[in-house]
C-alpha cells in the first residue's frame, strides 16, 4: 500500500514539526511509500515557512501553499487533488489526530469491503456547544443529503485516492470534501481510535461556525431548503383556509362582528414570514448559481516545495530530522 497523507494548515507553526517528526517516523515503521502534503491555507503566522523548511529537510514531505485561506475543505480539496499514492489519509494539524492510530484507519480497507474510513474517537473531545453542532451537521448529512454513513464522519479519515475522480469538476467557494466523497461509493466503514486534547490554540470550527457550514452543505449539495419552503406555504395555506372557514361559519351562525383583530394580525405576520422565507431560500439558491457562473475557484496555488511521489522506498533509519529552524528560503526542489 502506498499513502499520500494531507494535513490542512492553519495556524499551526509550533506544531507541524512535531507532527511531521512523529508522522513519518508511523510511515517508516508501517514500510509503506507514502509522502506528507502540507496544505497551508493562507495562514497569517509562520506556518508556510515551518512548512516549507520541513519540506526541504525531509524527504517525502511536500508543501502547498494557498494564495489566502479558503476554508479546511477547500485546502483538503487541494491536497487530495496533489496526491500521488493510492491511499489517502486527511488528519487535522493540531496534534488531535495521532498519526500512530493511521494504521488502524489502513488495516481497515484491506482488501474490497471498504473504500471510506472514518476514525471515530472513543470519547467526545469537545465541549458540549461544540458536540452539538457537530451532530447537527452530521444530522444534515445523512438526513438531507443522504451521505453513507454520516453519523461517523470525522476530519480523521482515509480512501482509496480514486474517489477523488468522482469530484473533478468541483469547484466555488462552498466545498465538502465528505458530500463529494459520498458520490463515488457506499462502502463506508468506521474505526474507533484515540483522540488527544488540542495541545496550542483553540479549534477555528466554533459552533457558529459549524452551523454556517451546515447551511452550506444543505444550500450548495441539496434542494431540502426548497422543499422545506414549499411545505411552509402549504402548511400556511392551510392555516389560512382553516381561519377563513372558522370565519364563513360564525357569519352563516348569524355572528355579523368577527372580533379578533390580534388573531388576524398573526395571522397576516405567519403568511408574510413564510413568504419571505421561501424568497431568501430562493433568492439564496439564486446567488450560489450567479457565483458558479463567475467561474469563482475552490482554491489557488501559489507555491509548492516538494515533488510528487518523491520518496519510492521508505528511509528504514533511525527517524526524521526536524530543521532546527523552519524559514524561507530558496531550494531546489521549489518549483
Amino acid at each position: 500500500m502506498s499513502v499520500s497523507v494531507v494535513i490542512p494548515c492553519y495556524r499551526s507553526a509550533r506544531t507541524l514539526p512535531v507532527l511531521v517528526t512523529r508522522l513519518v517516523q508511523v510511515l517508516c515503521d508501517m514500510s509503506v511509500r507514502y509522502e506528507v502534503i502540507l496544505v497551508v491555507d493562507g495562514s497569517p503566522d509562520d506556518t508556510w515557512a515551518t512548512a516549507a523548511e520541513l519540506a526541504r529537510g525531509i524527504d517525502g514531505v511536500r508543501a502547498v501553499h494557498l494564495s489566502r485561506n479558503y476554508g479546511q475543505h477547500n485546502a483538503l480539496a487541494a491536497g487530495i487533488r496533489e496526491a500521488a499514492f493510492e491511499v489517502v489519509v486527511t488528519m487535522d494539524d493540531d496534534l488531535q489526530h495521532p498519526p500512530e492510530q493511521i494504521p488502524l484507519l489502513l488495516a481497515a480497507l484491506e482488501g474490497d469491503r471498504l473504500d471510506l474510513v472514518y476514525g471515530v474517537p472513543h470519547d467526545e473531545e469537545h465541549g458540549m456547544l461544540r458536540s452539538l453542532a457537530s451532530r447537527s451537521v452530521k444530522a444534515a448529512l445523512a438526513g438531507a443529503l443522504g451521505v453513507h454513513g454520516a453519523r461517523t464522519i470525522s476530519a480523521f479519515r482515509a480512501f482509496r485516492t480514486r474517489l477523488r475522480d468522482g469530484f473533478e469538476g468541483l469547484s466555488g467557494p462552498h466545498v465538502s470534501i465528505d458530500v463529494a466523497l459520498s458520490w463515488g461509493t457506499a462502502k463506508v466503514g468506521s474505526v474507533n481510535v484515540h483522540m488527544n486534547e488540542r495541545r496550542d490554540g483553540r479549534s477555528n470550527y466554533t459552533p457558529r461556525l459549524l452551523v454556517r457550514h451546515t447551511a452550506n452543505m444543505l444550500l450548495g449539495y441539496s434542494t431540502a431548503p426548497l422543499r422545506a419552503a414549499s411545505y411552509l406555504g402549504f402548511v400556511a395555506g392551510v392555516v389560512g383556509l382553516l381561519l377563513g372557514c372558522a370565519v364563513l361559519w360564525r357569519f352563516a351562525a348569524g355572528d355579523t362582528t368577527v372580533a379578533g383583530f390580534t388573531t388576524i394580525a398573526s395571522m397576516v405576520a405567519l403568511f408574510s414570514s413564510a413568504q419571505l422565507m421561501a424568497v431568501g431560500v430562493l433568492g439564496e439558491y439564486v446567488g450560489r448559481v450567479h457565483a458558479s457562473g463567475m467561474g469563482r475557484p475552490a482554491y489557488v496555488v501559489c507555491e509548492r516545495v516538494g515533488l510528487p511521489g518523491a520518496l519510492d522506498v521508505p528511509r528504514q533509519s533511525d527517524g526524521p530530522s526536524v530543521p532546527a529552524h523552519a524559514g524561507v528560503g530558496s531550494g531546489a526542489d521549489e518549483r
